[in-house]
């Protein structure tokens, strides 16, 4: 695994723990953690279970031992990283958004289709996929319950950057994160958009605010009058953004992802109506589901609450009794399970790289529908 920080936790959790609940085909051994500070990385390590740390990726991917990559660094660096690892014959996690640009996403899709000749597979980490709730929204979509797709409102809404004096760091700089909430919390929204209904975003309409344009840098500096000043840096991503989407199907999709949602701490939600009934799924009550049948009598229509734990549901089989709920880190262990089979069974695993690629493209083209005010961008894919 290369980087240890927030999403290194998270993704080593889903290897400690997928083998110790579901029957994999293949056992995962966690070799190496890669990491650019030496202390910090052998601390990582030794707390989450990796049998040695290191800090060159570059010599760890040249190694016979290592069969995957798990790439869990910065978006300016997922595509060094991931391209020579599927050259070098590596299967490879990367997390999301694949790039910070479409150029760098479409080179590593077309390194991934070279590995894929060679039986080398590639998959893209949107693991609010697994959350099982997520996950069974996607089959009553696809088994008619809710009809035709007609409107989606799909959002994602965090307020951790309320505080303006909160210090400027990567995810706040275009050339280390690529874009803000667009790309860090608004991919989320499209792709468990695409993936319940089944459909593309075709076209978009949207617009980009920053809302606290500086912040200070982490550090004390020194100002012309001799005092102690803290020096400012300037924010280059947005804060949030809101687009409407055309799917593929003709229908509306409306998307909100905003760092600055007072009270919302981690709110992905996501409503679809149809043409039979409608769905509502919330990140920050993930083992409950929302569903509304139109086909009922008047008389007992209404949004009912479907707890998503029985082991009849996705993913619960290999955990707790019925009712027993599961948690944010759950989904990475389902993100293990599922990469660990496709290997072994000499599947693509999905989401793939390509799936990686068109959402870049997406949010590419809310972004430049937000530089030039067109009403329409097409996402070119």
């Amino acid at each position: 695994m290369i980087g240890y920080g927030f999403m290194g936790a998270a993704h080593s959790q889903g290897w400690r723990v997928a083998p110790r609940f579901f029957d994999l085909p293949l056992t995962p051994s966690m070799d190496v953690v890669v990491g650019r500070d030496a202390s910090g990385v052998a601390a990582a390590a030794r707390k989450w279970g990796w049998r040695e740390s290191a800090t060159d990726w570059r010599e760890i991917i040249s190694r016979d031992d290592i069969d995957l990559v798990d790439i869990v660094t910065p978006g300016d660096t997922h595509a060094e990283i991931a391209i020579a690892a599927l050259d070098a014959g590596k299967h490879v996690l990367c997390e999301k958004p694949l790039a910070n640009t479409v150029e760098e996403a479409e080179a590593m899709t077309d390194a991934a289709s070279r590995a894929a000749a060679r039986g080398v597979r590639s998959m893209v980490g949107f693991t609010y996929r697994r959350v099982p709730a997520a996950t069974f929204a996607r089959d009553l979509v696809a088994a008619g319950r809710i009809g035709d797709v007609r409107q989606v409102r799909a959002e994602y809404l965090q307020d951790w950057l309320m505080d303006a004096e909160a210090p400027l760091t990567w995810r706040m700089q275009k050339d280390r994160a690529g874009s803000g909430a667009l790309g860090d919390i608004g991919a989320h929204a499209v792709d468990l958009t695409e993936y319940i209904t089944g459909q593309r975003v075709e076209t978009v309409s949207g617009i980009l605010e920053t809302i606290v344009t500086e912040r200070p840098l982490l550090g004390e500096g020194v100002g012309l009058s001799g005092t102690a000043r803290q020096e400012r840096g300037a924010v280059t991503v947005d804060d949030l953004a809101l687009f409407t989407g055309r799917l593929s199907s003709g229908a509306l999709a409306s998307f909100e992802a905003t760092r600055f949602r007072t009270g919302r701490k981690n709110a992905l939600r996501i409503e679809i109506a149809g043409s039979l009934g409608a769905i509502s799924f919330d990140l920050e009550s993930l083992n409950e589901l929302g569903f509304y049948d139109s086909t009922l009598p008047e008389t007992e229509q209404g949004f009912r609450r479907i707890l998503v734990t029985e082991h009849d549901h996705p993913y619960l089989a290999p955990w707790w009794p019925t009712g027993h709920m599961l948690g944010y880190e759950h989904g990475f262990s389902h993100q293990v399970a599922d990469l660990v089979t496709a290997i072994a069974s000499g599947t693509q695993p999905e989401p793939s790289f390509d799936d990686g690629l068109h959402v870049q493209r997406v949010l590419d083209a809310v972004e430049r529908s937000s530089n030039d005010g067109s009403a329409w961008t097409p996402t070119g894919s």
